[in-house]
């Protein structure tokens, strides 16, 4: 992996992160357009760290209150919206690894991120925000995060979308998407840890995995300060039509075996 393809790889895990298009989807994609689907694993580590960097700058003041106060209403909510994912984790990790080497099943992956999307983009307007987010609600919000953990069902688009199922408003769903989704992909992180020393990371170079990182965490935080006012107005039905229409496409190439 050269400087150039660093770069960009970070660029498409630091937006699709936090853009509802899923960015293990789009990461999967570019891996295999650059060939380095070898590297999987540590180098999705690696980007994983940049976008928990960026999060970590847009939500320092929630993160330190929380470590003084690790028994407040908001770090609950987080536990009890955390727990789905950490089950589910547990659960289907060796098929899960199975699905992310091969890919198959992204396509109709993306289409369905996309029903989701234009289905919670249709309802009417929320009214809760973070003050009155209820423990259920995050328990609801939780389990779609854990399904979120196929390849390209969009993590922040499914936390989104069932945050507005559950009457949040538009600007507290991401904003709670987003702050939910620190202990995933840091659990992720940790629970990678342990396969990262084996995997294989033949021809990365120290500056590229340094650049890649970096470029994840730059654009990751561009990327969450943009879909926070993005959500205050605009529509979600844009991202869905993105999904299906790239689905539709992976779907065409695999049946035609060129993908």
């Amino acid at each position: 992996m050269n400087e150039l393809q660093a770069f960009i790889l970070g660029l498409i895990q630091g937006l699709t992160e936090f853009l509802p298009i899923s960015s293990t989807g789009h990461l999967y994609l570019g891996r295999h357009l650059f060939g380095l689907d070898d590297a999987g694993l540590f180098l999705d580590t690696m980007l994983h760290i940049g976008t928990l960097i960026a999060l970590i700058t847009v939500y320092k003041n929630e993160l330190l209150s929380i470590v003084i106060r690790p028994f407040s209403r908001l770090s609950i909510l987080l536990i009890v919206g955390t727990i789905p994912a950490v089950i589910a984790g547990i659960l289907v990790d060796d098929w899960l690894e199975e699905l992310s080497v091969t890919g198959k099943t992204i396509g109709w992956e993306f289409l369905v991120t996309g029903i989701f999307l234009w289905l919670a983009d249709g309802m009417k307007k929320g009214y809760k925000t973070l003050d009155s987010i209820r423990y259920s609600d995050a328990l609801f919000i939780g389990c779609f995060q854990a399904a979120a953990i196929l390849p390209a069902l969009s993590r922040s688009g499914l936390t989104i979308a069932s945050g507005l199922f559950r009457k949040l408003d538009r600007e507290t769903a991401a904003y709670f998407s987003f702050l939910l989704s620190i202990p995933a992909i840091l659990g992720g992180i940790i629970f990678q840890l342990k396969n990262v020393v084996s995997s294989s990371n033949e021809g990365i170079s120290f500056m590229s995995m340094f650049i890649a990182t970096l470029s994840s965490a730059i654009f990751g935080y561009i990327a969450v300060m943009w879909m926070l006012n993005f959500l205050k107005k605009r529509s979600l039905k844009i991202f869905a039509v993105y999904v299906w229409v790239l689905g539709v496409f992976i779907l065409l190439m695999q049946f035609t075996g060129t993908f």
